[in-house]
């Protein structure tokens, strides 16, 4: 899909700078962005937390740049500022890592972090306008990375176009699309979404319309209806629809109407594919033959707005789950950025569709129940599951 100025930021390329204090990382940006949207000083410690702006970037698309606070930030506040930080690489799709001279052991941390993590990282000796010997400094640092540093000075705007040149070769080219293998173009795909009190009024949710642009652009065409006017969406067509996307809250309802010819699936499933992991989130179902009273689940969701009557990661799956398992069911419910580091005393973890993270987000969370041996699977597959219908809905 075409970026926008109204791109969401869970679509947008995350690109964040990291560095000392007072490497130049504010400065970096306005120069990349041409704009004055971090705000620069000569002061210690300026930023003192991430700041993310969306915004276009030439050759990039839509684009979140994240500057950083200084990796050697020593304030009282800076070891808490360094966790926001390095929490930051849990959404970096590229990082841009600043050194300022040969002692970069900070530096070289987030280096092999972004190793590990796989996220394609780019290293500048910044500053060269203050160093007329940069060349020895970055004859050293090529060695010691065992990669190209680049060196700039994003007060003289030396080397920026090499760099910008470097960010915009780690774009990833292939695009991944929502309804994948579901659907092609002339195909008739039914959206049946129901409005209750937990839908933003006057709008439609951003899965909704994310899929609908969508299949507009790949050439289908969509149908919408509430579930109480799903028979009359069908009768009105010659044929049965190719698709059904629905809620997963109305799973039961929509598939007693379902016609035999159509392919049915949810917001949230299609959602985990785009985002995250449907294999490993359909395997994190198989927890639920394991579970009993005694057993601890955490629902993570990836907004923090207030509940809602019927809210589903609140309210519905709350009361789902302790009608299966005992009202002695412990489940803790977190939202946006709180999602525990230790997710061991955990039997399963339930994530959101995430319509409001990135990919990268996503997956980080997932990786990071997979390497502590927590099973983990998603709104969408969880709820067919618990009404009995995983079987008869398409995940791939």
């Amino acid at each position: 899909m075409a970026a926008t100025p109204t791109t969401p930021t869970s679509e947008r390329i995350h690109v964040a700078i990291f560095g000392r204090t007072n490497a130049g990382k504010s400065t970096l940006i306005n120069r990349l962005t041409g704009q004055d949207v971090a705000i620069v000083s000569a002061e210690a410690g300026t930023t003192t937390d991430p700041v993310h702006k969306a915004m276009e970037l030439y050759g990039l698309g839509a684009a979140v740049i994240i500057d950083t606070p200084g990796l050697d930030d020593r304030t009282t506040l800076g070891k808490e500022r360094m966790a926001r930080t390095a929490k930051v690489l849990d959404k970096t799709d590229i990082a841009v890592i600043l050194c300022l001279g040969e002692e970069c052991d900070v530096e070289e941390r987030i280096i092999e972090e972004c190793r590990i993590r796989e996220i394609p990282a780019i290293v500048a000796l910044a500053q060269i306008d203050r160093n007329a010997n940069y060349n020895d400094i970055l004859a050293t640092l090529n060695k010691r990375f065992g990669r190209k540093v680049y060196a700039i000075s994003a007060l003289t705007g030396e080397g920026i176009e090499a760099l910008h040149e470097a960010i915009v070769s780690c774009r990833k080219s292939d695009e991944r699309l929502i309804t994948e293998g579901f659907c092609d173009a002339g195909d008739s795909v039914l959206l049946v979404m129901p409005q209750d009190k937990s839908a933003p009024k006057g709008r439609l949710i951003q899965p909704q319309v994310q899929t609908i642009r969508e299949l507009l652009d790949r050439g289908c065409v969509p149908i919408c209806c509430t579930p109480d006017r799903m028979a009359e969406a069908l009768a009105m067509l010659q044929a049965p629809p190719k698709l059904i996307i629905t809620d997963s809250q109305a799973f039961n309802e929509v598939y007693k109407l379902k016609p035999e010819a159509s392919t049915l699936t949810s917001f949230s499933i299609l959602f985990a594919r785009y985002k995250g992991d449907i294999k490993l989130f359909t395997e994190g179902v198989r927890a639920l033959s394991s579970l009993t009273e005694q057993s601890r689940i955490l629902i993570a969701e990836a907004c923090t707005h207030m509940p809602q009557n019927e809210d589903i990661g609140r309210v519905k799956l709350p009361r789902l789950l302790r009608k299966r398992f005992g009202e002695g069911l412990h489940i803790d419910i977190v939202g946006g950025a709180d999602y525990p580091d230790d997710l061991t005393p955990y039997d399963l973890v339930i994530h959101c569709g995430a319509c409001m993270f990135n990919r990268k987000h996503v997956l980080s969370r997932v990786e990071r129940a997979r390497q502590q041996g927590v099973a983990i699977t998603n709104y969408g597959v969880i709820l067919a599951a618990l009404t009995g219908i995983l079987e008869r809905v398409r995940t791939e």
